[in-house]
């Protein structure tokens, strides 16, 4: 795992940034984005994704949109703060109020591990298709995970690392959606006029996508390449849209893919809503691609999850000097906890929407900074796009607050 770098002023000098950042800033920006983006995609998002196109059907398509909107506004808002005030978010917070940064670093840590045993779990499952025991694949994948970001220059292999696994996850979804063929039309027209409205999918959807730690995965990597600073707000916000884009696009194909599979009469297994859609839609080769998918997406947001939740204690001292033993112990914990309680679908649920109630408090913290001339200097946030944070403030905090008791609901049966 990279040292975090310290402290930056609120400059765009670019001879205060590392050499990796001055040499490539379009490569640490674009890797920094899917960084977000597979943090986004693991196994959470293909079974909350399956599992409720299941239960809503084309109507499903309106909350796939409602959540894009929200994550954008989100996004756009956490980027170019951090960015610009140059610290990381327990550190805005602390700047903010003094001890807030610790209660904002446990709650997103709590959040990211509550979804990493899901991860690791995935990874056991997708290495499982191919004849691998799931105990094995998920442990071996975990020690893969550890060992790429104990390199000493865990932060370039990152990069390449999340685009290479989000294009592969496009790539093969989008050759499944194909297979199932759709109903577009009806998903088209239940974007915007659904015959039913639910909470539960969209703060799940937000939560799984923008929440908890996954809001902060991109910028705190630019944060540790040495990006940021006014100069660098314009860069901030198309890096946190292109990170959305990418999210949604494999949203909507995997959506749209599993529509094609219900539409037609196919009935997902509960136990693994996504494996069967796959499976049902495309046969065995379809099957055998999702072993792939699953393995992507999980490795990928094991790594997302565990930089970015550790990033959150990088001014602990004693964590900083021992970078690489503080992955392998939050690893280790994840997939402790996965052999325990065996196959999580639940919890991915559960956790989805959790991390949707964190958003509120994390997201709170960055609006009320946007204004702060001693955080962000001369820099001024634009208000529309303050305007909209507040909006989706408001959604994520009234539709968390509901979504909780029908998350416990589900998580009972």
């Amino acid at each position: 795992m990279t040292s975090p770098a310290p402290r930056p002023t609120t400059t765009s000098d670019p001879s205060a940034r590392e050499p990796d950042a001055r040499r490539d800033q379009g490569g640490v920006t674009l890797g920094a984005a899917f960084l977000m983006a597979t943090s986004a995609i693991g196994p959470g998002f293909l079974t909350q994704t399956a599992l409720f196109t299941a239960l809503y059907g084309a109507d499903f398509a309106f909350a796939v949109l409602a959540s894009v909107l929200v994550d954008v506004a989100v996004q756009a808002n956490v980027w170019r703060v951090l960015g610009v005030a140059r610290m990381r978010g327990q550190e805005l917070a602390t700047a903010l109020l003094p001890g807030l940064g610790t209660g904002v670093a446990v709650l997103v840590a709590l959040g990211g591990l509550a979804f990493n045993i899901g991860n690791v779990a995935g990874c056991g499952l997708g290495l499982n298709v191919f004849g691998v025991p799931t105990a094995w694949g998920a442990t071996l994948s975990g020690l893969g995970a550890v060992v790429l970001l104990w390199r000493p220059r865990a932060g370039q292999a990152l990069d390449v690392f999340a685009k290479t696994l989000a294009s592969l996850k496009i790539v093969l979804t989008a050759a499944v959606m194909v297979w199932t063929h759709p109903d577009y039309g009806a998903a088209a027209r239940a974007m915007v006029m659904p015959s039913r409205v639910a909470f539960l999918p969209i703060v799940t959807l937000v939560g799984g996508t923008v929440g908890g730690y996954i809001t902060f995965a991109g910028v705190h990597r630019l944060l540790d390449a040495g990006i940021g600073g006014p100069g660098d707000a314009r860069r901030l916000g198309r890096a946190a849209v292109t990170g959305i884009v990418v999210t949604a696009l494999m949203r909507m194909l995997l959506f749209l893919a599993v529509l094609g599979v219900v539409g037609r009469g196919g009935v997902l297994d509960p136990g693994n809503p996504a494996a069967s859609a796959f499976r049902l839609g495309a046969g065995e080769w379809g099957y055998r691609l999702f072993g792939v998918v699953l393995w992507a997406a999980a490795i990928s947001s094991v790594v997302g999850c565990s930089y970015t939740s550790l990033s959150f204690f990088s001014d602990v001292e004693a964590l900083r000097r021992r970078a690489g033993l503080a992955v392998a112990a939050f690893i280790g914990v994840s997939l402790a906890i996965y052999l325990l309680i065996g196959r999580p679908v639940g919890l991915l649920v559960a956790a989805g929407a959790l991390n949707g109630l964190i958003l509120p408090v994390t997201l709170g913290v960055v609006l009320m900074a946007a204004r702060r001339r001693d955080l962000l200097g001369a820099y001024r946030h634009p208000r529309p796009l303050l305007v909209a944070g507040w909006l989706a403030w408001s959604v994520s905090l009234a539709a968390g607050a509901r979504a909780v008791v029908e998350a416990l609901r589900w998580v009972a049966k």
